[in-house]
Formats: C-alpha cells, structure tokens, sequence
C-alpha cells in the first residue's frame, strides 16, 4: 500500500473534508496522521499517477485543491521512480 501525506497547512488547507465539500473523486483511501495532515491510500503507483490524471480534468474551485493533491504524488519517490521506469 503506497500511503502519500498531504499536509493541513498548505494553501488548498486539503481535509477530509476537502473531498465531499469540493466533490473530488476518491483515491483508494483516506486515513490521517497525528500532525492532522491528510494520508492518500493507493494499492501500488499505478493507481495513483491514474489518480492524477483524473484530478487533471478538474476544474473552477475543484482545481486548488486537485493541484495540490496532483503535486503531493508527484513528488512521492516510489510515484516518481514508477514513472520513469514505465
């Protein structure tokens, strides 16, 4: 299970509760860490790079905070090492 951790305190402030106020797709998961930042769950790095790229088709308010998702799994080393190698 690749777990990817978005933090509370970033300019979109992404909370569970980002996800049903903004109606953004899911991800495998949701779990949170002590800090209140968010935790993705994914089954393995293909399921989140396809995460992104329906994340990419957000648009207006949805956007923000589906940016800062998209940049948070990109930056995850396993996502990034999965997407050279592919």
């Amino acid at each position: 299970m690749l777990r990817i951790s978005i933090p509370s305190n970033g300019p979109a402030k992404i909370d569970y509760s980002t996800f049903s106020n903004f109606m953004l797709p899911m991800p495998d998961g949701i779990d949170s860490e002590v800090n209140n930042s968010l935790v993705l769950l994914f089954d393995d790095e293909e399921k989140a790079i396809d995460y992104t790229n329906q994340l990419r088709q957000l648009s207006g308010s949805q956007k923000k905070a589906g940016n800062e998702i998209i940049a948070a799994i990109e930056k995850d080393m396993f996502v990034r090492t999965y997407a050279h190698s592919a």
